[in-house]
C-alpha cells in the first residue's frame, strides 16, 4: 500500500475541482509552491486569457556533467471531466478509501499518478542522479489534449530535451506504445432566416446540418471498412457526431447550425483525410443548395483539438526503460488518446504510456483506482529513481 503521505497528496489534488472548463490555476499554484520548496526548478506556461497553466519541474543532478545529459520526463494532466448529472454516492472532490480502492474525481485519471510522483520528489532531490528528472503537469487534456502544446514546444526547443517520456495515464501498469489520435472539429453552417410558411425564401441551415451529419455517418462506415489495425478495439479509425445545435424557433427557418464532431485515427492512417472529405462534401453538395436562395450562405470548419496517434517505435529508449522497470517483455496498444503522441511526434521525445488504474473506471461516477495499482506504481517510481541514481 502506498504511504499515507502519498495518499494525502492524492487527496489534496482531488480536492481541487479542476474541471477543464473551469481551469487549474489554483492547483498549479499549489504545485509551484510545493515543488520549489522541495528544491525543484519550476517553469510555468500560462494560458493567455483563462485561469489555466502547464508546469514543468526539473530536478537536476548535483554533478554538472550529469546535469547536462538528456533526462527522463514524467508527465500527466491535471484537468478532469465534469461530474454534472452523474450519480455519485459521495462528494466527488473529497477522496475516500474503502474496499481497497481510492475514490474521487480524477483518482484514476490521473491524480493518483501525479500524487505518487509528488510524494517521491524529496527522494528524487536527495538521490545522486546521473541525469535530470523532469515532471510535467498539463491542462485541457480532457478536451482533446489542447493545453499541453506550449509545454511540448518548449521542450522541443531545448538544447538538450528529455531522452524519453513516461505518461502516467491509467494502463494497469502495462507499457502502452501505441494509441489512436484525436481531432475535434466544429462545423458552422450559415443559411438565411425567414418565416416557416415560405421555406423557399430562406436557406435552412438545420436541414443542411442533418445532411452533413448523415454524410459523416457514411464516412464513419467507410473508416470501419478499412483493413483492420491489429491491437486496437475497434480495429479501425472511428468518427462520432457528438452534438448538433440549430435554429431558434419552430416557425423560423434556421439560419445557423453547429455540428461538433470528432474522429480518432489509428497510427499510420491519414489523419487529414476525414476532414478533407467533409470539407469537400460541404463545398460541392451542401453550399450550392444553400446559395441557390442565399448567396451569403457559408460553411466554416474549425479544428478545436488535434492530438496525433502514438506510433510504436522499433527501437525506443522509453520502451526499453519501462519494460525493464516493470520486469515485463510485452507492450500493448489502446484506443483512447493521450498527450504521448504530442511528445513523441511534435517534440521528438520517444514516449510510453504507463500508469495505475484502468481506463474503464475513468470519467464515471464513483471513479476509483485500486490501492494495489497505486502500490505497483509507487514501486515502479522507486525503481526508476534507483535506475537514475549513481
Amino acid at each position: 500500500m502506498p504511504s499515507q503521505h502519498a495518499l494525502d497528496l492524492i487527496a489534496t489534488l482531488i480536492a481541487f475541482p479542476t474541471v477543464s472548463r473551469d481551469g487549474n490555476a489554483e492547483l498549479i499554484d499549489f504545485l509551484d509552491d510545493h515543488l520549489r520548496r522541495a528544491g525543484a526548478e519550476v517553469a510555468l506556461f500560462r494560458h493567455a486569457h483563462e485561469p489555466k497553466a502547464n508546469l514543468l519541474a526539473t530536478i537536476r543532478p548535483r554533478d554538472p556533467v550529469a546535469a547536462r545529459r538528456p533526462g527522463v520526463l514524467l508527465s500527466g494532466h491535471t484537468d478532469v471531466v465534469p461530474v454534472d448529472g452523474q450519480p455519485w454516492t459521495a462528494d466527488p472532490f473529497t477522496a475516500r478509501v474503502a474496499d481497497g480502492r481510492l475514490y474521487g474525481r480524477g483518482a484514476c485519471d490521473m491524480k493518483g499518478f501525479l500524487g505518487l510522483v509528488l510524494a517521491r520528489v524529496p527522494q528524487m532531490v536527495a538521490a545522486d542522479l546521473t541525469r535530470p528528472l523532469h515532471l510535467a503537469f498539463s491542462y485541457d487534456e480532457e478536451v482533446g489534449c489542447a493545453g499541453v502544446r506550449s509545454l511540448v514546444d518548449h521542450l522541443a526547443g531545448l538544447a538538450t530535451p528529455p531522452a524519453l517520456c513516461i505518461v502516467g495515464e491509467p494502463t494497469e501498469m502495462t507499457a502502452v506504445t501505441g494509441h489512436k489520435g484525436i481531432r475535434v472539429v466544429r462545423t458552422e453552417i450559415t443559411g438565411r432566416a425567414g418565416h416557416s410558411s415560405a421555406p423557399a425564401a430562406g436557406a435552412n441551415a438545420a436541414v443542411a446540418a442533418g445532411r452533413f451529419a448523415a454524410f459523416l455517418d457514411d464516412l464513419a462506415r467507410d473508416l470501419a471498412a478499412a483493413p483492420p489495425a491489429p491491437g486496437f478495439e475497434p480495429p479501425h479509425s472511428t468518427l462520432n457526431v457528438g452534438r448538433i445545435d440549430a435554429g431558434s424557433a419552430v416557425n423560423i427557418i434556421a439560419d445557423h447550425a453547429t455540428v461538433l464532431w470528432e474522429y480518432r485515427s489509428v497510427p499510420g492512417a491519414d489523419a487529414d483525410a476525414p476532414l478533407a472529405a467533409a470539407q469537400a462534401f460541404a463545398e460541392t453538395d451542401l453550399l450550392p443548395g444553400l446559395r441557390a436562395t442565399a448567396p451569403e450562405a457559408a460553411i466554416a470548419f474549425a479544428v478545436e483539438a488535434d492530438a496525433p496517434a502514438l506510433s510504436p517505435l522499433d527501437q525506443s529508449p522509453a520502451t526499453e526503460l519501462v519494460l525493464r522497470l516493470l520486469g515485463a517483455n510485452q507492450t500493448q496498444t489502446v484506443s483512447f488518446a493521450t498527450e504521448a503522441g504530442l511528445f513523441q511526434h511534435r517534440a521528438g521525445i520517444p514516449s510510453v504510456v504507463c500508469g495505475p488504474g484502468s481506463i474503464a473506471q475513468a470519467h464515471k461516477a464513483d471513479e476509483y483506482v485500486r490501492l494495489d495499482q497505486l502500490d505497483a506504481c509507487d514501486r515502479f517510481l522507486t525503481r526508476l529513481i534507483d535506475e537514475l541514481s549513481a
